[in-house]
C-alpha cells in the first residue's frame, strides 16, 4: 500500500538516498507521489492487494520481475506480508543478490484451519526466497523459529528493534501549544478534570477494540471524568467490528471517534494514558509515538508492545482479549495519579535511549554496507 510506504518508512528513503539509488515500489495513490516529493526518491508503482488474490498476484509478481531486470538493484528490501511474498519471489527470479524481507507482524497468526495452513506455506516460501529475514522485535524473532519458517541464521534483527525507529524531535509534546490544546479539548467536550484514555490505530478486532470499547463502557458507567478518544480508520471490509461494539461507540457519548488524523500530536497531548490492547503485532509504532510524548501506556502482552513497556515502570501490561484486565487497568491508572505520574518518567527517555530514528536508520544501514563485502 502506498501509505506503507509513506508512513511505516517516513524519511527512510531519504537518508538511504545519501548512500545508494533508492527507488520507492508500491501500488499507485496519491501517498506514493508524496514519497517522491517528499523523500526526494524515484517511485514505481505497481498494484499489490492485502487480500488472496491468485491472478493480480501473478500480475504483480511479473511486473515486479520486469522492474528488477531492468534496475538491476543490488538490494531489494520488502515491508508488509503481501509484497514480501511477491518482492521476494521477483527479486529471485531476477537474479537479484541480496533479499532482505522486514516481519512487522504475522496476521496469520490470528487464523485458524486451512487459511492458516495456506499463510503458513506461503510465509515459509517467503522466506525460502529471501537472503536475509529482519523480525522488527525480538518476540517476532521467537515465533518464526518456534513456527520454523525458517532456520535462525537467517534472521537479524536491528538494534532493539522497530523498523524505522520514531522521530522523537517530531514526536515531542512540548510542540503542542496550550492553546491548541484548549481549543482541541473544547471542540471535543473534554475537561480539565477528565482522565483521558486514547487508543491511535485500525479501529478493527485485531486491535482488540471490542474489548477496549466495553471495557471502557463499564468503567465510564462508574467513572464520571473519563473520554477515550479513537483515533485511526475503520476497516468494515477487512477485519469489522461487532454490531455490539459499534452500538456502543455511538451510544457512549464519553467515547470519542475522531476518524483518520494526519497530525496525531494534537490529540496525544490532550490524553493522559494509551491504551493499546492488540492482539499482534510486529513493532508498534504507535506505542513509541505515544511513550516519547510521555503517555504511559496499557498494552497487551504480545512481542514488541511488551520490549517497549515494562510493566509498572513505562506503563502496564495486560492479557490479550482480556476485557477485565483491560478496564481494572484503565481503573488503576485513574485512582492512583502518583503512580501514573512516576511513570512518566521512564516514557520519553526510554525512547530516545533506545529508538531513537537516527540510531535504527544507521543500523539499517550498517546492514546495507555489510553485504558490500
Amino acid at each position: 500500500m502506498p501509505g506503507s510506504l509513506r508512513t511505516l518508512l517516513r524519511g527512510q528513503h531519504r537518508f538511504m538516498s545519501q548512500h545508494y539509488k533508492v527507488i520507492g515500489v508500491s501500488s499507485n495513490g496519491d501517498a506514493l507521489e508524496e514519497v517522491n516529493q517528499k523523500e526526494g526518491v524515484e517511485i514505481h508503482a505497481i498494484e499489490m492487494t492485502r487480500t488472496i488474490t491468485p491472478l493480480k498476484d501473478l500480475k504483480a509478481t511479473y511486473l515486479l520481475y520486469k522492474l528488477f531486470k531492468k534496475e538491476k538493484p543490488f538490494i531489494v528490501h520488502t515491508h508488509t506480508p503481501k509484497a514480501g511474498t511477491l518482492g521476494m519471489l521477483a527479486a529471485k527470479l531476477a537474479g537479484v543478490p541480496h533479499r532482505l524481507h522486514t516481519i512487522a507482524g504475522l496476521p496469520l497468526l490470528e487464523v485458524t484451519g486451512k487459511k492458516r495452513k495456506l499463510l503458513d506455506i506461503v510465509e515459509k516460501f517467503t522466506y525460502s526466497c529471501a537472503t536475509l529475514i529482519l523480525p522488527n522485535s525480538y518476540g517476532l524473532n521467537d515465533i518464526i523459529i518456534q513456527n520454523k519458517y525458517t532456520k535462525a541464521s537467517k534472521l537479524k534483527i536491528i538494534g532493539n528493534g522497530s523498523s524505522n525507529g520514531i522521530d522523537v524531535k517530531h514526536y515531542d509534546s512540548a510542540l503542542v501549544s496550550e492553546e491548541k490544546r484548549t481549543e482541541l479539548k473544547a471542540k471535543l467536550g473534554i475537561t480539565d478534570s477528565d482522565i483521558v484514555f486514547i487508543f491511535i490505530g485500525r479501529i478493527v478486532k485485531d486491535k482488540g477494540i471490542n474489548e477496549l470499547v466495553k471495557a471502557f463502557d463499564n468503567l465510564s458507567s462508574k467513572t464520571a471524568n473519563s473520554k477515550l478518544i479513537l483515533v485511526g480508520p475503520k476497516e468494515d471490509h477487512l477485519d469489522p467490528l461487532l454490531p455490539e461494539t459499534e452500538a456502543l461507540i455511538k451510544e457512549n457519548k464519553a467515547i470519542l471517534a475522531v476518524g483518520v488524523q494526519k497530525d496525531i500530536r494534537p490529540y496525544v497531548a490532550i490524553s493522559n494514558v494509551l491504551s493499546f490492547p492488540s492482539y499482534r503485532e510486529g513493532f508498534p509504532n504507535v506505542v513509541l509515538q505515544a511513550s516519547c510524548m510521555e503517555l504511559p501506556c496499557i498494552v497487551s502482552n504480545i512481542n514488541g508492545c511488551n520490549e517497549i513497556i515494562k510493566h509498572e515502570l513505562n506503563g502496564l501490561i495486560i492479557p490479550t482479549k482480556n476485557e477485565l484486565a483491560l478496564e481494572k487497568a484503565m481503573q488503576f491508572m485513574i485512582d492512583n495519579p502518583e503512580k501514573r505520574e512516576a511513570m512518566i518518567a521512564y516514557t520519553r527517555s526510554r525512547i530516545i535511549e533506545r529508538y531513537d530514528q537516527d540510531f535504527v536508520w544507521n543500523e539499517i544501514l550498517k546492514t546495507y554496507k555489510s553485504l558490500e563485502q
